[in-house]
């Protein structure tokens, strides 16, 4: 374990190296450098995970402090490590899937100029990643925070000689930055009023001092809140995300389906203390995530950019885990976490292995026919959107929903757990409409070329956990195998087990069989193919749209604050000193006048400079 600074060390190496001397390299070392930096950190990362299940560290918690940042009188800040199982989680998620995302790229971009300069982004962002989840102090998580933002901003404009590209990586910036504002808010608020920022010493001290729905951890909770919705792209910060999409496409696997958009879950999960201090925040995260899972689900069904599909569905499957968040269910936020993590990386790199051979197209009814002819692919979409829709049993995603499920329905009230099976019915049906469209009726576009084995590789290993990795945790009519919450339990306390009706259980298998079945029926009857032919309706532009959110900001926010940037161009403050600058340099040009050359003309001035003086002398 004491080689766990090496994880996020190696790829900042590799991201330096590409960076200062990559495009000197040529490709394959490149694409070495960039693998094998992340490959050798989760090799690393698995070391320790095995050593950990064998040997555990006293407490479950092993601590790595390197040096003293920030040493000032009532605050010092350390850079430290702090490993847990709730970190190992993270760590491994982001090192292995992060490995096959790379080793995929290498084949993926192999025909792009910036091949290099993709691979420094790449690593930068797993080193900035790795930081988030391992720090043992909040100012060390935030700068992790700040730095995958950063890397998101670079890779989502990527091709940045498209300014829709360009507008695409601003507005991902400028929204989650707004977020990480009231997060550094946050901060400060904690900062002062408990004396540190160390996590758990700030959970100590907060648990001693706040009364248990005080103002204060209301407060505190809220901000850190804000920060995390805009990183995980829920409402109301949402709207960046499909159009971070603009990026490629192992980008959209990596940053925004496995790993930084589950920032916020992870920074809920860590501060879980503190949020149960907060008793009005968690309700606000339970009805956020239900709100945002169904927007998002909606939003899906009307989309045509295969990308765009699986944005709407990354934003509600982690409106899932923050519903999660909201009722306390730790374990199963971060069990989806994990599932989401395999299935959506997945669906992104097929999606990417579909459309790399159809010449980059991404509009589903620009496909069809594919199943024949593109197996692989195929095959592994399937096995995602099966995960992704909880098809009961067979996927890892029904594991996780499953389990979500359960634990909602024990929490007062049944609304959120109707949203929640909801939103159920309309994942399988949206995604399986992508996979009916894309792989069957007749083809509409021929692909071309063949894949290599860095593309399938990755997608035979991530189908293969897709469909296995969900039996860490069953519920009790399969077992009751409780493997993933017993790992957990040192970080988030132990996972109560409820006794959930049979009839609760037989709703969330029922709900995505519904949902299929329900697509294929639409697929029969050519409904799909036939909305892409007609005009939408106010209805259908809305749901394509987002549900308006992008209008509404834009009428209320955006263009007031150009307007007001417009009308503030010549600021009147600037008025002054721009009239000083302008008095300056008329008196410049008058006096530059005087200066003729003359020296009667300099002698009679003198003169009468000398008279004027001894005037005022006399008759002052």
């Amino acid at each position: 374990m004491t080689l766990l600074w090496l994880i996020p060390i190696l790829p900042l190496l590799g991201a330096t190296v590409l960076g200062i001397i990559g495009p000197a390299l040529g490709q394959r070392a490149s694409a070495v450098i960039g693998t094998a930096s992340v490959g050798l950190a989760a090799l690393i990362a698995i070391t320790i995970g095995v050593e950990w299940l064998h040997h555990p560290p006293p407490g479950e918690v092993f601590n790595q402090t390197l040096w003293t940042w920030v040493s000032l009188p009532g605050l010092s800040v350390k850079i430290s490590l702090y490993l847990d199982p709730l970190a190992l989680l993270m760590t491994l998620v982001i090192t292995v899937i992060g490995t096959l995302i790379h080793l995929f790229s290498t084949e993926y971009m192999q025909d792009d100029p910036g091949y290099s300069r993709f691979f420094a982004y790449l690593n930068l962002f797993v080193a900035a990643m790795l930081l988030l989840v391992l720090a043992g102090d909040l100012v060390i998580l935030f700068v992790g925070w700040e730095g995958v933002g950063v890397c998101s901003y670079l890779l989502v404009g990527f091709w940045f000689s498209d300014p829709e590209n360009g507008a695409a990586a601003q507005k991902s910036f400028i929204v989650t930055r707004i977020a990480d504002i009231a997060m550094l808010a946050g901060l400060l608020l904690i900062s002062t009023q408990l004396g540190t920022l160390n996590i758990q010493a700030m959970l100590a001290a907060a648990s001693a001092q706040w009364p248990h729905g005080g103002m204060l951890p209301e407060l505190a909770a809220a901000l850190l809140l804000i920060g995390g919705l805009g990183k995980s792209a829920q409402l109301p910060l949402q709207t960046w995300l499909p159009d971070a999409m603009a990026g490629p496409t192992p980008v959209s696997a990596l940053i925004h389906a496995a790993t930084m958009v589950t920032a916020g879950v992870y920074l809920v999960a860590r501060t879980h203390v503190l949020f149960l201090l907060a008793p009005e925040v968690m309700r606000a995260i339970a009805i956020g995530g239900a709100l945002t899972l169904l927007v998002a689900a909606l939003a899906g069904l009307m989309q045509s950019d295969i990308k765009r599909v699986l944005a709407y569905s990354t934003m509600s499957q982690i409106g899932y885990m923050f519903l999660a968040l909201g009722v306390g269910a730790w374990s199963a936020a971060m069990f989806h976490f994990l599932t989401h993590a395999v299935f959506k990386a997945l669906l992104f790199l097929s999606a990417g292995a579909i459309s790399m051979r159809l010449h980059h197209e991404q509009n589903i009814f620009a496909m069809g026919g594919l199943r024949g002819r593109l197996p692989a692919a195929f095959w592994a979409f399937l096995i995602g959107a099966a995960s992704l829709a909880a098809l009961p049993v067979v996927s890892a995603g029904f594991f996780s929903k499953e389990m979500i499920l359960g634990d909602v329905w024990t929490y007062p009230g049944r609304v959120l757990w109707a949203a929640g099976i909801t939103g159920a019915l309309l994942t399988a049906i949206y995604i399986f409409r992508a996979v009916f469209t894309v792989f069957f009726g007749p083809v509409a576009t021929e692909p071309s070329g063949a894949y290599g084995l860095r593309i399938l590789l990755p997608l035979a290993l991530l189908g293969l956990a897709a469909l296995t990795i969900g039996w860490l945790e069953t519920p009790a009519f399969l077992g009751g195998r409780n493997v993933f919450s017993g790992f957990l339990s040192p970080s988030t306390g132990a996972a109560g087990r409820h006794v959930i009706p049979l009839a609760i259980t037989l709703a969330g298998c029922i709900a995505p069989l519904a949902g299929i079945a329900i697509a294929f029926a639409l697929h029969r009857a050519g409904f799909w193919r036939a909305q892409a032919n007609r005009p939408l309706s106010e209805l259908g532009r809305l749901l394509r749209s987002g549900c308006g959110f992008d209008a509404v900001y834009d009428a209320l926010l955006v263009k007031p604050y150009l307007w007001l940037v417009a009308g503030l161009r010549h600021d009147p403050v600037d008025l002054v000193s721009i009239g000083l600058a302008g008095a300056a340099m008329a008196a410049h040009r008058r006096l530059r006048a005087t200066q003729t050359g003359r020296l009667r003309r300099y002698i009679a001035w003198i003169a009468a400079g000398s008279v004027a003086t001894i005037a005022m002398l006399l008759f002052a």
